[in-house]
């Protein structure tokens, strides 16, 4: 076989390839294809073995900031990135170079690099990656730039870069293709830069006070811990289900039995429901517990903690989500869920009354609702309904019904409801706490309530875990445990619309087209 029969079944193989990933080929990807295989012809290598940089950046921006029109210098820097934007001007060329934190301008010439290597650089397109080198000047205009003695070809970019003007819009590609995100919407990127300081500031703040970290079971006999639908896997070897963890509660609670006064966790959690602006099935929650304390005593621990996490990440206290501007500054308002109904929608309600009278006014406000639903459902959905949009500023509604309320102590003025409290910012819940019950006899009483639930989800969530009522039996100090959505926190603090925009790879369904 000669090297032309060689080339051609090169190529074949190579259309074979893409034909592979997706039946038609576009116009534009046929050229670039072709461009390449033109390079591999020549000997060019497409993907290099790895290039050393000397500084990123944002480094030798900072450096010369204060550099003037005309100003040059000796300085010798090795730099990386894409390849984002091309201006060509005959025997010379600037194009943009992005790494992961900033860009620069590059400036090639055909005196400085010769005629064939500066020709293939012209062959380079938008999304390559290469790694140059050069020293430092300002170009007449006022841009900081590399002059270019040298460059090598890192990684070929084979598909068609998003047009730089437009940018991704397609909100179910961005999410789909997280990756082409990030390279066209830099202020994505931001984001998930303020959510990782989110993180970091968390177990910054619960380290500094004696809170330990832990990692307890994601896979779990018996959900439990929340009201949930759960995902149900199988263990082949043991030949039992388990079930991937809808809150890692329960065990964490056995950590305080132990003799463990502090603990947090910080992790995923696993809810087989329904896709929201709020609601993604695979989540991030924190989850801490400290003994000797109650509800009351985590109300100000939490908006320290908030507080904390927002200047750590913001730089500030006050922030705008979805029109409203919040701030963390001003007292924070404790309500109960009964006075808050009462406040916010000018309506009476308390477990005094008729069922019949609350399902009145449940009907009135449109509210659907089933006859198994009790007193304290029924107000919990009134004010769900009525209430929460409201709550803008940082408001701890506290005094649950115990109905809704299965793992939270008794309320001692009042047994219909619990010393449990939520926290609310720009109308969303961000917190949930409450004072633990930790005489097992009533939590027992709890679990087989909710075992002969009509409701599907307290059935599934309330099967008795004997170990933790066993553990309970040892004796469990007086304590307080508090979960906060971390994904709808991040949504919160920067201004999304979506915790899908603040998780790197939300769930997708399935994309049954090739793109």
């Amino acid at each position: 076989m000669n090297s032309k029969d060689k080339n051609n079944q090169t190529n074949e193989e190579n259309y074979d390839y893409y034909v592979e990933i997706e039946e038609h080929l576009s116009e534009p990807l046929k050229v670039k294809l072709d461009k390449i295989k033109k390079m591999q012809s020549q000997g060019i290598r497409l993907y290099a073995d790895n290039f050393y940089k000397t500084a990123q950046i944002f480094e030798v921006k900072e450096k010369y900031k204060n550099l003037q029109p005309g100003d040059k210098t000796e300085d010798f820097y090795k730099l990386a990135g894409r390849v984002m934007l091309f201006r060509v001007h005959g025997k010379a060329t600037f194009c943009d170079l992005k790494d992961s934190d900033d860009k620069i301008q590059l400036y090639l010439n055909i005196k400085t690099l010769g005629e064939e290597k500066y020709n293939n650089f012209l062959e380079l397109d938008i999304g390559d990656w290469i790694g140059v080198e050069g020293n430092i000047f300002v170009t007449h205009k006022g841009e900081l730039s590399l002059n270019v003695l040298d460059y090598i070809l890192l990684s070929k970019s084979i598909r068609i870069m998003p047009e730089k003007w437009h940018g991704l819009k397609d909100v179910e590609l961005r999410y789909r293709q997280r990756y082409l995100d990030f390279i066209v919407n830099p202020e994505v990127k931001k984001v998930f830069l303020i959510r990782f300081k989110i993180i970091e500031a968390i177990r910054q703040f619960l380290n500094k006070r004696g809170f330990l970290e832990v990692e307890t079971p994601m896979l779990q006999p018996i959900p439990g811990g929340a009201a949930a639908r759960p995902f149900i896997t199988h263990h082949n070897a043991l030949d039992i289900d388990l079930y991937l963890r809808i809150a890692p509660e329960l065990y964490l609670k056995r950590l305080i039995v132990g003799g463990f006064e502090k603990v947090f966790e910080l992790n995923r959690n696993f809810r087989n429901e329904g896709i929201s602006y709020k609601h993604n099935p695979e989540f991030t929650m924190v989850e801490f517990y400290q003994a000797f304390v109650d509800y009351k005593d985590f109300m100000n621990l939490t908006e320290e903690l908030i507080k904390f996490v927002a200047l750590e990440a913001l730089g500030k206290l006050e922030f705008t989500y979805k029109g409203n501007l919040i701030s963390l500054e001003k007292e924070w308002e404790k309500i109960t869920m009964l006075d808050s109904i009462k406040k916010y929608g000018n309506i009476y309600v308390d477990f005094d009354m008729e069922i019949d009278q609350i399902r009145k006014i449940a009907k009135d406000l449109q509210i659907e609702f089933d006859s198994s639903f009790s007193k304290g459902k029924l107000i919990n959905e009134i004010f769900e309904k009525i209430v929460e949009p409201k709550l803008i500023q940082p408001t701890f509604i506290k005094d649950y019904p115990i109905e809704i309320s299965p793992l939270a102590k008794k309320h001692p003025l009042n047994p219909n409801l619990t010393e449990r409290f939520e926290l609310f910012i720009g109308g969303e819940e961000v917190a949930n706490a409450f004072s633990e019950l930790i005489d097992p006899k009533d939590q027992m009483i709890r679990f087989k309530k909710q075992v002969e639930s009509k409701d599907e989800e307290e059935r599934l969530t309330g099967k008795i875990d004997l170990d933790f009522i066993k553990a309970l039996e040892y004796g469990m100090p007086p304590t307080a445990g508090e979960g906060i959505g971390i994904d709808r926190l991040v949504m919160i603090l920067t201004n999304s619309k979506s915790v899908r925009d603040v998780i790197l790879f939300p769930l997708m369904k399935p994309d049954t087209e090739k793109e």
